[in-house]
């Protein structure tokens, strides 16, 4: 079972869409994928028309069980996404909670990672869609993956985030014992805009070997799949996101023309 993370410290910038673009292509390639809502604001949760304010069980529960002492089976918490082979472990509102409950606890960096080792056998693929702040669900899908995916916006601000983000990545490396394979994906890029270009071309620049070879244009059927609660692949499998998307994947499935980039391994 491969663990994968989208992370950016920045919000708005397509990690949501990243994990269902990617999520629902592995499910069409008939690879058994679960995707975790590990966001507060339950935005993935939401695209497959589940309110995370109206909900029993999510991946909540998995550290109410932690802080009260008590088991709580992880199969439990999973749910249909409508798209067969594909499955999804929602958030709700409560994680926003974690944080302040943490320092008094033990044991709550790792609790994602072990759930998924109940799930070992279930599934071919898990992707974790992260909240945009460093806190312990970042840490815990950091702990728990072994592909970290940077979705990055072509905007300079955004630029100011992906700083942050490595950053992030560097202190968490200082605990991990293996290294942390990372790749920064362009996303929203508008090719009739300067800003976007410019910014491409410095992201580029101050990350040589870290930025992926490719990137993810600007495609309004995202918008359109997201309203009808189906991952894009399925909804508009001809449309140039897509297109983009499915040479994402396979690069990461280790079919493409880049290497995938070590955190603290020289370029």
């Amino acid at each position: 079972m491969k663990v994968w993370t989208v992370a950016n410290q920045k919000g708005g910038v397509g990690k949501t869409t990243t994990t269902v673009s990617l999520g629902g292509m592995l499910s069409q390639w008939g690879m058994r994928t679960l995707l975790l809502d590990i966001d507060p604001h339950g935005s993935l949760t939401s695209y497959f028309r589940y309110d995370p304010d109206g909900l029993d069980e999510s991946v909540y529960s998995l550290f109410k069980a932690v802080a009260q002492k008590s088991h709580v089976d992880p199969l439990s918490l999973i749910y249909p996404t409508g798209t067969d082979g594909l499955d999804l472990m929602p958030a709700e509102m409560a994680l926003a909670t974690l944080d302040r409950q943490a320092g008094k606890l033990d044991g709550m960096g790792l609790v994602i990672k072990q759930a998924l080792a109940q799930l070992e056998n279930r599934y071919d693929h898990v992707i974790l869609d992260c909240p945009p702040i460093l806190g312990v669900l970042m840490i815990n899908a950091m702990a728990a993956c072994e592909q970290l995916i940077i979705p990055v916006q072509t905007e300079f601000l955004a630029l100011k985030g992906l700083e942050r983000m490595l950053h992030t990545l560097e202190m968490v490396m200082k605990s991990r014992h293996v290294p942390l394979p990372y790749l920064v994906v362009p996303t929203m890029f508008d090719r009739r805009t300067r800003a976007s270009i410019d910014s491409l071309r410095v992201m580029r620049e101050s990350y040589p070997g870290r930025v992926w070879h490719s990137l993810i244009p600007v495609d309004t059927l995202f918008r359109e799949a997201s309203k009808a609660g189906i991952p894009p692949a399925l909804f508009a499998p001809q449309s140039r996101g897509v297109a983009a998307y499915e040479r994402l994947l396979r690069d990461l499935l280790d079919e493409g023309e880049e290497p995938v980039i070590q955190a603290g391994v020289a370029t």
